[in-house]
């Protein structure tokens, strides 16, 4: 198996409030417990103070620089880059790091939303809204981008926006949707591609862990387990967790015990 470059983002990354920036670090922990590699720290928790994208864009650009620069490091290293991240936002700086290095690989991006609004589209003006559209290359962050159409498969988002629904509609993205089957129909899509995985955990029915957005019909661990059991029968070219507020009816370790197939692939 591939070694593992843990990494631990706390820093700022459009947050509605501080709580990610405090539990992030058990998501953290729990990968290191699994896989016996201490994280490296990035960034530094700040007062959350919720503005609009370009305000928390340009406040989380330098950390979120660092965290790219340590992305960069990582995969040059020939080691496999594990995130636990605040903000789905943080994949701004994440993601082109990996497309750099595997252009062939897909983005696997578990998260109740699509974040796939661009600021010229976006209702609410949430820079969260944007984590996926930036390294798709949809609007320029400034941190680069690299992953081309097609080459991005969401899972379980159930509440999009209507300009995003309009994207899966016209098959711009893919979106796999929960229910019967899930792990077959998303290794079938996935259709043997290398695989940078990415969980915002408000995927997950409320309640599993805490998250800033409730959304219903979620999935349960078991459904994850799932999931990464899929994501397994390919290469795993990153992984990455955000959105995590605290522990619920799961622990951290619980959670991550729920993707142990990808850090045993």
């Amino acid at each position: 198996m591939t070694s593992i470059g843990l990494t631990t983002y706390v820093g700022p990354a459009g947050d509605h409030n501080d709580r990610a920036m405090q539990a992030v670090r058990l998501v953290g922990e729990a990968v290191a417990r699994r896989s016996n590699v201490e994280p490296t720290v990035i960034g530094r928790p700040v007062p959350s103070d919720p503005q609009s994208w370009e305000i928390e864009l340009e406040r989380a650009r330098g950390p979120l620089e660092d965290l790219a620069a340590r992305i960069e490091a990582v995969m040059s290293a020939g080691q496999l880059p594990v995130s636990a991240i605040t903000r789905c936002a943080v994949a701004l700086a994440t993601q082109p790091v990996i497309a750099r290095h595997r252009p062939d690989a897909v983005v696997v991006w578990l998260d109740a939303h699509a974040d796939i609004n661009v600021p010229d589209d976006t209702e609410t003006g949430f820079l969260g809204g944007l984590a996926l559209s930036g390294p798709l290359g949809w609007w320029d962050s400034g941190l680069g981008a690299g992953f081309a159409q097609g080459q991005a498969v969401l899972v379980g988002s159930r509440d999009l926006d209507p300009n995003e629904a309009e994207h899966v509609r016209a098959g711009r993205i893919e979106l796999v949707e929960l229910g019967p089957g899930l792990g077959d129909r998303l290794a079938e899509v996935i259709a043997g591609r290398p695989v940078s995985f990415h969980l915002d955990c408000d995927v997950l029915e409320p309640g599993v862990v805490q998250t800033d957005y409730q959304v219903p019909a979620g999935l349960s661990l078991d459904g994850l387990r799932e999931c990464a059991e899929a994501v397994a029968r390919s290469e795993i070219v990153g992984v990455e967790v955000a959105e995590f507020e605290g522990e619920g009816q799961a622990t951290a370790d619980e959670l991550i015990d729920a993707l142990a197939p990808m850090f045993s692939s």
